[in-house]
């Protein structure tokens, strides 16, 4: 009788070990962000309603969990320019997904300074997100300006740098409503100068 054939190592996790998963990385970016990088990993394995033990199969460490925060963060970015594409005007898309930018800047502050602390190359991490973001604006500006609802010259790095900047010079924990409402001023500011005057 032929020996049975094992799964192939790269194999999708089951349904449930997915939604474990995802659960796990929902609850841990909400904590980090509300308390900090240093919570409790047990408080975050019972608010996604999963033992210890799963929450260290699936992340062993702190730095595993932190990094697939933020890995988690960015690929929600990539995957929110593409269906906002699809499904609402060009000048929709992009304020939905500025503001999405915003909650993927607050979760940032608290996981960059951890990730830069490793031993290991952070770099890496922060070069692949990077290039998916710049990506993702760059084609969420371009629809906008084909469709007529930002001028022409519009930088999509400047919207971005406005939000960053709001972010970086902040320290007052609203920081975030600030961040909204400049998104809209952004939109509004990027309008074709005609348009603004209607």
């Amino acid at each position: 009788m032929a020996a049975k054939r094992s799964q192939p190592a790269g194999r999708k996790p089951r349904a449930d070990a997915q939604r474990n998963r995802d659960r796990i990385l929902g609850v841990a970016k909400e904590a980090f962000t509300r308390s900090g990088a240093e919570t409790s990993l047990d408080d975050i394995a019972r608010e996604a309603g999963v033992g210890p033990g799963t929450l260290y199969r699936h992340f062993p460490t702190r730095e595993e969990l932190l990094e697939a925060v933020y890995r988690s963060e960015v690929e929600k970015l990539a995957a929110a320019e593409r269906k906002f594409a699809q499904e609402v005007p060009p000048i929709e898309a992009l304020r939905a997904w500025m503001l999405l930018f915003v909650d993927y800047i607050a979760a940032k502050k608290i996981i960059a300074p951890v990730l830069n602390s490793l031993v290991g190359d952070p770099k890496k991490v922060f070069e692949a997100s990077h290039a998916q973001i710049w990506d993702a604006i760059r084609a969420l500006v371009g629809r906008a300006i084909k469709s007529g609802d930002i001028r022409e010259d519009l930088d999509p790095l400047d919207l971005l740098r406005a939000l960053i900047g709001v972010a970086n010079v902040a320290t007052s924990p609203d920081w975030q409503q600030s961040a909204r409402r400049l998104v809209d001023i952004l939109i509004t500011g990027s309008r074709p100068i005609n348009s603004t005057a209607q």
